[in-house]
């Protein structure tokens, strides 16, 4: 059974994300700026210093990451919200991709099914509503590209170097009376840098050099 995020005080996640979206990006999001900036005290701050690194706002050692950065951005908040919800609530994903469509009854009913909690448990409904809360600020509306692939796995980086992982299938080649797919994962240690440029030129030299159908 999984094991999903959430706070005991839901509420706070909105606090949280709209304090996120006015201060200035720190250097980590530790339990020090959630008290103090974020102004989410106690027991409360030392939840939601964890749950802002599952829902993929910071790195295992709280550095912020692309997700955060873009909710940061007024013009991409929306997409960092929705990114925020698909990489904390992965596995409910996996299960329906319109979690965010769902009634709460709905939602809910998937939790349980997801957690094996108990119909009535108050995990379920914190849960519930931490979602609700994030996607409150979310927009779906945009879709998912290789560089917001590659910002996701930044998430799981060890040690600033984040590593990557796609599947990429090979046209048949046009000299050969039977095409012949072959398959393979090709991992990228990846430079630890907010420079979308330098990811947009990575995945430009994998089109043209490994996934084009070429003669020569």
């Amino acid at each position: 059974m999984a094991n999903l995020p959430y706070v005991t005080a839901p509420g706070n996640v909105t606090k949280a994300l709209n304090g996120i979206a006015k201060a200035a990006t720190p250097d980590r999001i530790s339990q020090d700026f959630v008290k103090e900036i974020l102004k989410i005290p106690s027991g409360s701050g030392n939840q939601m210093a964890a749950y802002l690194k599952k829902v993929g706002m910071a790195g295992a050692d709280g550095t912020p990451t692309a997700i955060y950065r873009k909710f940061r951005n007024p013009a991409t908040r929306g997409e960092a919200a929705a990114a925020m919800l698909k990489h904390g609530y992965a596995e409910l994903y996996r299960r329906n991709e319109y979690v965010h469509e769902l009634s709460e009854a709905k939602l809910k009913g998937l939790i349980i099914e997801v957690t094996g909690q108990e119909h009535d448990s108050s995990t379920v409904t914190y849960t519930a509503s931490c979602i609700k809360n994030i996607k409150s600020f979310a927009d779906f509306s945009a879709s998912e590209t290789s560089e917001e692939a590659v910002q996701m796995n930044d998430l799981e980086s060890q040690n600033g170097q984040p590593a990557a992982s796609y599947q990429v299938q090979l046209p048949p080649s046009n000299n050969q009376g039977i095409g012949l797919n072959l398959g393979y994962t090709i991992n990228l240690n990846l430079p630890a840098t907010s420079d979308i440029a330098v990811f947009n030129a990575i995945f430009k030299s994998l089109k043209e050099n490994l996934l084009s159908d070429s003669n020569e």
